[in-house]
């Protein structure tokens, strides 16, 4: 992370809670441990093992099957195609691993996808398909249904991203729109009599299966005209939104294309969807640290959504609320979830979800100057710039206040990046090969 001249113990448990959190959900340490209760000793996959998946932690995945494999499995054949996105990859010699754009798709995440749908078509009866999926699969698995272009679905994905719907609403339009996502994966494995086992961590709120990178090996619940009526809630039409999907939506509606995979499907099916590691799992992960720190951590869970900024208001009124009653000892009140940021027409902004509430908070809470706080996304990358997020302590507040900065005036212009850069108070890991959504810690002292 970056260094910060302005060194104080409470800027240490920060970043050293957000560690925590990460250190949680690392690939090497939790894909071995569940490879084992998967494959207990004489329950070996004994057919071709295809390796495949998709998501910012799938190529630390693929690297930690393979080396699992390797010591465990040697008279497997091992082969496979996995995604991540750029600077996301991780060392393997079996299993290759394709970087390519997210969160808008293409050519390389295609073409990557196409051969993923092409390896898993060549699966026999008794093979085994590995899927290994992280947040960040939907925009890299896309492998748009017949007639619809990669240029179609980068303005599909482009004019959702713009128009601010959650990310649970994005990937009900894009799984409807996809050979792989949906379950659609898995069906094309079952049809070939292969055994499917899929590693999930997640970044959604619940952890469900099917919302995790869009289910390629899950059952899915939603259908088309749950898509058809995102696309209208956000009045998103033929003037943002191909005529190519839209066509392709109302043909799925009149039951003229095939819905995504549902339980029946599964029915005798030897599939199993595995989820390994969760953003609840880390955000205890980080009570535990602060705990061993002498704060009482406070967990609001793993599921706050909302616009970024309303966020950072209603958790500067909640530690307004906890020191209005006193506190017997420090507080750190940790939680996680995905907010949004809806940009206006004609503002580019800088910066992602994780720093803009994080500059709210910091606005909002200018009447507790002993406040800290940190925000960063677990994956290391926070929206549209290199840092993970960004944090902030008194000493940060003093300095800004010295060099006359109005985070106002940033908010307004959606510069969250920018601010805290000023201040060098950005969360830098680069890529962590892992993704359990975003993490949010603040700190109250007595």
């Amino acid at each position: 992370m970056q260094q910060s001249p302005y060194t104080v113990s409470t800027e240490a448990i920060l970043k050293k809670a957000f560690a925590a959190a990460v250190a949680v959900a690392d690939p090497q340490l939790i894909v071995p441990q569940h490879l084992a209760k998967i494959f207990p000793p004489g329950q070996e996959p004994k057919g071709k093992c295809l390796v495949v998946g998709a998501g910012k932690a799938s190529a630390s995945m693929a690297s930690a099957v393979e080396a699992y494999a390797n010591t465990h499995w040697p008279q497997v054949k091992i082969e496979g195609v996995v995604l991540t996105r750029y600077g996301h990859a991780a060392p393997t010699s079996k299993i290759q691993i394709v970087e390519a754009g997210h969160p808008v798709p293409d050519q390389a995440g295609m073409d990557g996808a196409k051969a993923i749908y092409a390896l898993t078509n060549q699966l026999g009866q008794n093979d085994l398909l590995i899927c290994l999926v992280s947040g960040g699969g939907s925009s890299l698995l896309t492998l748009p249904q017949e007639g619809i272009s990669i240029e179609d679905m980068r303005k599909t994905t482009e004019a959702l991203l713009r128009s601010g719907a959650p990310i649970e609403e994005m990937n009900v339009v894009r799984k409807h729109l996809s050979a792989i996502l949906g379950g659609n994966l898995a069906r094309v494995a079952i049809a070939r009599g292969a055994r499917v086992e899929a590693l999930l961590i997640s970044d959604v709120t619940g952890d469900a299966p099917a919302d995790i990178a869009s289910g390629p090996c899950a059952a899915d619940y939603s259908t088309y005209l749950d898509a058809i009526t995102i696309l209208e809630k956000y009045h998103l039409g033929k003037n943002e939104i191909p005529s190519s999907v839209l066509s392709h939506l109302a043909q799925g509606l009149a039951g003229n294309k095939p819905e995504t995979l549902k339980d029946i499907d599964l029915v005798n099916a030897q599939v199993a969807n595995h989820v390994i590691a969760t953003a609840y799992k880390s955000l205890e992960a980080a009570a535990d640290y602060v705990l061993s720190q002498g704060y009482e951590p406070i967990l609001l869970g793993d599921t706050i959504t909302g616009e970024a900024q309303e966020v950072g208001v209603s958790q500067a009124r909640l530690a307004r609320e906890h020191l209005a009653k006193g506190l017997p000892k420090p507080v750190a009140i940790i939680s996680g979830g995905e907010c949004t940021v809806t940009i206006p027409q004609g503002v580019k902004g800088r910066g992602g979800r994780c720093s803009e509430y994080l500059l709210s908070l910091f606005a909002a809470s200018v009447d507790m100057p002993d406040l800290a706080a940190l925000a960063a996304d677990t994956d290391g990358i926070d929206g549209s710039e290199k840092n993970a997020g960004a944090w902030f302590t008194s000493d940060i507040r003093k300095v800004s206040q010295n060099k006359g900065m109005e985070p106002d005036s940033f908010l307004e212009g959606h510069d969250c990046y920018g601010f805290f850069a000023e201040l060098g108070a950005l969360v830098e890991t680069g890529p962590t090969l892992t993704n359990v959504n975003d993490f949010r810690i603040i700190l109250l002292n007595k």
